[in-house]
C-alpha cells in the first residue's frame, strides 16, 4: 500500500487529526493603548460622515466615517472636535472649536454642515482645512449644530446664560419710543379735529 502522506497512513481509519502547537511566545501582559482621551470628558458623540475639500482637485474627499465626538478637557475645561474612523480608528478630525468657526448648512443637505478650521491636527504638520459632515437625519445634524455651538461658548469663555439681543425683540427703549410714536398718531388726528 502506497501513501503519500504520511500521517493519513500511519492513523486508523475513522480518526480526525488534532494537531496542537505550542506558541514559541506566551503573550501575558496587555499592550496599554493610549487614545490621550483619558482626561477628558464626552459632551457629545454621535455618529457621521466626515469629508474634507481638496482645494488643489477642487473636489470634496472622504476622510472617514465614524463617531465624532465633542470632548471637555478636565483641567482646562477647553473643548475639542475629534473623530476616528470606524474599525481602524485612526484620527480623521482633530482641533480646538473656536469661536471664529461657522457652521454653514451644505448646499442642498438639511443634515449636513460645512465649516474652515485653521489647525486640524489629524496629520503632521497641522493644516487648515475646509471640512464637511454629514448625519443620518437633519435632527442629528440640527443636535450637532446645538451643541457645537454651545462648544464655542464654553471656549471663548462667554456665559452660557447669555442671550444675544434678537433682531426679533427691540430693546425696552425702541419699544417704548414706538409706543409714544402710536399715542402722537392718535392724538394728532383728534387734536386736528378740535381746531
Amino acid at each position: 500500500m502506497s501513501c503519500g502522506i504520511v500521517a493519513r497512513c500511519n492513523q486508523p481509519e475513522g480518526e480526525e487529526i488534532d494537531p496542537h502547537f505550542e506558541p514559541v511566545i506566551k503573550l501575558t501582559e496587555q499592550v496599554e493603548v493610549k487614545t490621550y482621551e483619558e482626561d477628558e470628558d464626552v459632551l457629545f458623540k454621535m455618529r457621521a460622515k466626515l469629508f474634507r475639500f481638496d482645494s488643489g482637485l477642487n473636489e470634496w474627499k472622504e476622510r472617514g466615517t465614524g463617531d465624532v465626538k465633542l470632548l471637555q478637557h478636565k483641567e482646562t475645561k477647553k473643548v475639542r472636535l475629534v473623530m476616528r474612523r470606524d474599525k481602524t480608528l485612526k484620527v480623521c478630525a482633530n482641533h480646538h472649536v473656536s469661536a471664529e468657526m461657522r457652521l454653514q448648512p451644505n448646499i442642498g443637505s438639511d443634515r449636513s454642515w460645512v465649516w474652515k478650521v485653521a489647525a486640524d491636527y489629524t496629520e503632521e504638520p497641522p493644516t487648515a482645512e475646509t471640512l464637511a459632515i454629514r448625519f443620518a437625519n437633519s435632527d442629528n445634524a440640527n443636535e450637532f449644530k446645538r451643541q457645537f455651538e454651545l462648544t464655542q461658548k464654553i471656549n471663548s469663555g462667554t456665559s452660557l446664560d447669555e442671550k444675544k439681543p434678537d433682531a426679533e425683540e427691540p430693546a425696552a427703549e425702541e419699544t417704548e419710543t414706538k409706543e409714544e410714536a402710536a399715542e402722537k398718531k392718535e392724538e394728532s388726528p383728534e387734536e386736528k379735529k378740535e381746531e
